[in-house]
């Protein structure tokens, strides 16, 4: 388990779940001089007319959050403080995440999340307090190669709570300064060890929604941003079409759909229709059978390297196309002969991968090691 020194200043990053509770107790009794930050990131007033009715589903950075996060470093004897980046996590999450599924992709808000804001933006906040390191309750591992002096990411040991997927785009500096405490741990070990220093969380349940969906109706959010902001929903409404060119049928919006969808088509049909393509331009969905949702390549682009500092030539390694998606032998290459520096890498599995979808992204490991990562074009 990576430790922190006696007496050395930590910060860690408090969802006020039980997780990021358990490393701050941890940290807390080992000697650390912990200081635990909660980041507010969106104004839960904000299209609040998108809540559902009834009791909301457990979702991370909520108004109970950070009472719960308070409750546990009063419980420890630790300051504990509310930083506010919103205007950070709307310009590098909340945009995006819009005009990604206005292109026809299916962003990852959360990794997005991981690499611009909390791993830049708090590590910032942790420095201007004097600690030099920060501590989070993400399920990986950080070691530092002392043969190539790299600093690297490692899987989790409990790999149904493994996180490294979110977490590929770290940078040298980043993860140098960085601690996952429970990388070393199983969920059940977490679980006892909060009893253990008697959190007053140590039996919540997990989140599950993204904090700024609280309805998990994604295009409904797009929408009433859209219409925050002063802009009308662009019109992505257009045709469902085979992938001979026949109209089948019509849709409301492109980005009311990903790649692999079958439900909400609309499409009366003898045998199951799933979307193999999504065409921003012409405002057209591509149906097909679920064979034909099967590839075997994809590009790759904005890559971030962790374990070395850019692709030589080709590589074998495991790539994983989805967070629960288990990782699959290929080649990775340069996608244009060209390229020198490998900016965009072209990845050929051994196997065909079902619904390889844009805007996801693909992850590169060796066994345990994290290679590195980017996102699907």
């Amino acid at each position: 388990m990576d430790m922190t020194r006696t007496g050395e200043t930590v910060v860690v990053a408090m969802s006020g779940g039980v997780d990021s509770s358990t490393v701050a107790g941890l940290l807390h009794r080992e000697g650390a001089r912990v200081v635990g930050l909660t980041m507010q990131l969106w104004n839960q007033r904000r299209l609040a007319e998108l809540a559902p009715d009834g009791p909301l589903a457990h979702r991370c950075c909520s108004l109970d959050d950070v009472y719960d996060a308070r409750r546990v470093a009063e419980h420890c004897g630790f300051p504990y403080y509310v930083v506010n980046f919103e205007r950070q996590f709307e310009a590098a999450v909340i945009r995006p995440f819009v005009e990604e599924y206005l292109a026809g992709r299916t962003p990852i808000p959360c990794a997005q999340c991981n690499t611009a804001v909390k791993f830049d933006e708090l590590l910032t906040t942790a420095r201007q307090i004097g600690a030099e390191r920060m501590a989070t309750g993400h399920y990986a591992r950080v070691r530092r190669n002392e043969a190539t002096g790299r600093w690297e990411l490692w899987r989790a040991r409990d790999a149904a709570k493994d996180q490294s997927y979110f977490l590929f785009g770290l940078t040298q500096e980043q993860l140098a300064r960085t601690q996952f405490p429970l990388g070393e741990m199983t969920k059940g070990e977490v679980r006892e060890l909060a009893r253990e220093l008697r959190l007053p969380v140590a039996e919540k349940p997990e989140s599950q929604e993204i904090c700024f969906v609280p309805s998990g109706d994604y295009a409904q959010f797009i929408a009433a941003y859209l219409e925050e902001q002063g802009a009308a929903a662009e019109e992505t409404a257009g045709e469902i079409v085979t992938k001979e060119g026949e109209v089948v049928g019509a849709h409301s919006g492109v980005h009311q759909f990903t790649v692999g969808q079958r439900r909400g088509l609309g499409i009366a049909s003898g045998e199951p229709r799933y979307v193999l393509r999504i065409e921003p331009d012409s405002r057209r969905l591509v149906v097909g059978s679920g064979e034909e949702l099967f590839r075997d390549t994809c590009e790759v682009a904005d890559l971030n390297w962790i374990a070395f500092e850019r692709l030589e030539g080709r590589m074998r390694a495991e790539v994983k196309i989805r967070h629960r998606h288990e990782a699959a032998a290929a080649w990775i290459e340069a996608a244009d002969a060209g390229d020198a520096e490998a900016l965009r890498v072209r990845v050929r599995f051994d196997e065909v991968q079902r619904a390889i979808t844009p805007g996801q992204a693909a992850v590169f490991y060796q066994g345990e090691r994290v290679l590195g990562g980017g996102w699907i074009r």
